[in-house]
């Protein structure tokens, strides 16, 4: 992806910001990323690296990315701001990258912040007990749905929770 991005091509010194990503210039333009719901705006801020979970695979946004509207599937949404790497849930929507703007509209989004884990766990649990004790009786497709966002919620908080204990990462949950 990163050539694509042309980001090994920008005269770096080849130190990086991003953990796990080299060649990443420090000095390089940002983008700036929404991400909306239709209840509220989760996130409005500038940001060096977006990393979303695509239908077709985890898709990553660097400044100066092409033109793109893509749709996105419950999943892990990865966000680097100045070194800090921050995590959020989201259950689905569409990602748009224009001019360096990117726009996430989402059914759901939460921070990491905003997840109960043991919340988040139990309705993992339900929505997969749901499937298991009365499949005749389960829509698949919205369990499967239903699984998968809880999922997310559950991965994206336990994040907050390695990164509090110093596990992992530098960087907010």
């Amino acid at each position: 992806t990163g050539i694509l991005h042309g980001w090994h091509n920008r005269g770096s010194s080849g130190e990086s910001q991003f953990p796990g990503i080299t060649g990443v210039d420090r000095r390089m333009e940002r983008l700036h990323l929404e991400i909306v719901t239709g209840e509220r705006i989760v996130s409005s801020q500038d940001v060096d690296v977006i990393v979303a979970p695509g239908e077709d695979g985890e898709l990553t946004v660097l400044a100066g990315h092409a033109p793109l509207l893509t749709t996105l599937k419950p999943g892990e949404m990865l966000v680097t701001a100045e070194g800090d790497v921050s995590y959020i849930a989201i259950s689905g929507g569409f990602l748009e990258v224009l001019a360096n703007k990117v726009i996430v509209l989402a059914d759901t989004a939460e921070r990491s912040d905003e997840i109960d884990i043991d919340r988040a766990e139990a309705a993992l649990k339900r929505a997969q007990d749901a499937v298991i004790d009365k499949p005749e009786q389960v829509n698949l497709s919205m369990a499967l749905a239903s699984i998968r966002k809880s999922q997310a919620r559950v991965k994206v908080a336990r994040r907050r929770t390695r990164l509090a204990k110093g596990i992992g990462s530098k960087g907010s949950a």
